[in-house]
Order: C-alpha cells, then structure tokens, then sequence
C-alpha cells in the first residue's frame, strides 16, 4: 500500500509539473502572438509574418504595382496635422490633402501594421479626381502617431471621431464628411458607427473589415495551425492588461446595430486574412441603410485593383445618394 501511494504522489507530481510547464509555455505562446499583434515595437524573431499571417497569394506584379502607388501619393505635397486623442491624450498625426473645389471630406484609416499610403496609393487619384479632401490618418501606435498598442479598433474608433471633429473644425462644418477604412482600419470606422456621429457624417466605407478583434484572432490562429482554446484565454488576458480594455469590449455587429448612416461595404470572395463571411455578417447587423460590393477573385485589401471600374461606379453612387443626408 505504502508503495502504491508513493506511486500515486509521484504521478501525482510529475502530471502537476507537467500541467504547470504546459501552462508557462501557453503564456509564453501567447505574450509573444500578443506582442505581433498589440505592440508598437514587434517582438524579436517574429514569425515572418505578414503573408503567412494573411495566407496571401497576392503576385509580384500586384505588389509592384501597390509600391508604385504608395511611393507616388507619399511624395504629393500635403498638410502634416497634428492632434491629440481626447479620450486618452494619445498624439495623432495624419496627412490634410486639400481638392481646390471639394465636394466631401474622406477620413481614410489604414490597416494592422500598414500604413497610409500603402493603403489608399491606388484609390487616392480617384479621391483627387472626385474633388474629395482627404485626411489620412496615421493609426495609433503605428507610424508617426503615439502610442504604445494597437487596439484593433477599440480604442481606435475614438480617433475616428477626433479626425472628424478636426475637420469640421477646419472646414467649418461646410462638407459632408465619409469615414472610409480598409482591413482594421474598416473595422475601426465600423466600430465609430456605433459612436455619436455629427450631422454632416454622411456615410461610412468599409473594405475587408472583420467582425471583432477576438474573430479575427481566432481565425489567424487558425492560419498559424494554433489552438485558439489553448492560447485565446491567456491571449486575451494579456492583451487586457496592455489596453485596459476587454477584447470583446465591442464589435462591429454591435456597434452597427447602432448604426444610423449609410454603409458601403466592400470585400473580395478571395480574401484568405479576413473572410468574406465577415463583412456578410456586418451587413446584416447594419441598422442603416447599406449596401454590398463583393469583388469576385479579390484577395484581402485588393478589390481596387482587381475591378477597378466597379468600384469607383459603386463609390460615386454612394456619394451622390447621400452627399445631401439620408433621403426621407
């Protein structure tokens, strides 16, 4: 017997040990994925990353066209603007290009570790050629703006509504105003839908946003080949106590079953990073009028340049039905 229970304590023992190393490796696993996702300065050694991390096939002849785009808008001359965060003090920093005779105002926010004119390089000749004044904003935590994380649009929604209170304030409340994202950056205007919004905000266009922060862990974690049961608790713990914010704090449905403005939304059937699903599901929790635009073959963020054409006649008859208001 007094063999048996020695057997027993030391099973006992070593299956507590091995419980405890398993769990130090999940929170070594998920402060590092934390630490990609949410820190300004990325963790040494990271996985290398951005096409694993959105499973792109996107060809070399598209990508040079991006840069192409990228390098022709950073070069335009613009206004370096400078505000602070009046939820928090954050310094935020965006890019004023004023049209000579402007019809709207564009509030652009770019995606996870992108950047301005990564992101809207293809898209702003079109904006240009609209007589759209655009303020590109530098996503918290990102680019020359503050901050130390990036919260996936939960904090960043907020800024959302500084830009647009910044641009009233510049143009004198004169233009319609339309929040437009791309990838996170969709998904931040979608969540500042839900926010109280100024008149002269006209409507919202989303390109490839996800539903929420959590669902767009869940399935990247699954493109890792990762447990997300195994590593989202301690994930979302971590990434908590560096926001001071729960991760399920908001989502898009949410906040769009708030929503009182108009919404385009776009996204490609191809998008491996953030599903098409999930701009299906935002539309059908969209309260205000909406409207879809589904890119067939279009890979995540590339619905410009795959129908170039479809956008742009989508785009302007979204402007032109609510540049004066939602009709009654």
């Amino acid at each position: 017997m007094k063999k048996r229970a020695r057997s027993l304590l030391i099973g006992s023992g070593i299956t507590a040990a091995m419980m405890a190393l398993a769990g130090s490796v999940r929170h070594k696993v998920a402060d590092y994925f934390v630490g990609i996702a949410l820190d300004r300065e990325i963790p040494p050694h990271p996985v290398r990353a951005e096409r694993r991390l959105t499973a792109s096939c996107v060809d070399e002849a598209m990508l040079s066209r991006v840069h192409q785009a990228r390098k022709y808008l950073a070069a335009q001359p613009n206004e370096a603007v400078t505000i602070h965060s009046s939820r928090d003090g954050t310094r935020l920093v965006g890019h004023w290009m004023a049209a000579h005779k402007p019809k709207r105002i564009i509030i652009a926010m770019h995606g996870w570790r992108s950047a301005w004119d990564n992101d809207f390089g293809m898209v702003a000749d079109f904006f240009r050629k609209n007589d759209c004044s655009v303020l590109y904003a530098e996503q918290r935590a990102q680019g020359s703006s503050g901050g130390a994380y990036i919260s996936f649009g939960l904090t960043e929604r907020y800024d959302c509504l500084d830009w647009v209170n910044w641009a009233n304030e510049k143009t004198g409340k004169r233009l319609p105003i339309y929040l437009c994202g791309i990838s996170m950056g969709a998904s931040t205007v979608l969540m500042a839908a839900g926010l109280e919004l100024p008149e002269n905000l006209r409507g919202i266009i989303a390109d490839c946003g996800y539903t929420s922060a959590v669902d767009i862990w869940k399935h990247v974690a699954k493109n890792l080949h990762l447990s997300y049961g195994i590593c989202g608790g301690p994930a979302c713990k971590l990434a908590k106590k560096r926001l001071c914010v729960a991760m399920d704090a908001e989502s898009c449905p949410q906040a769009l079953a708030r929503c009182h403005v108009p919404v385009l939304f776009v996204h490609g059937t191809d998008d491996r990073f953030v599903p098409v699903e999930m701009t299906y599901e935002n539309y059908k929790a969209c309260a205000g009028p909406k409207r879809l635009f589904i890119v067939p073959g279009a890979e995540h963020g590339m619905s410009y340049l795959v129908d170039p054409g479809g956008y742009e006649a989508t785009v302007k008859a979204f402007w032109q039905d609510f540049d004066s208001g939602i009709p009654l």
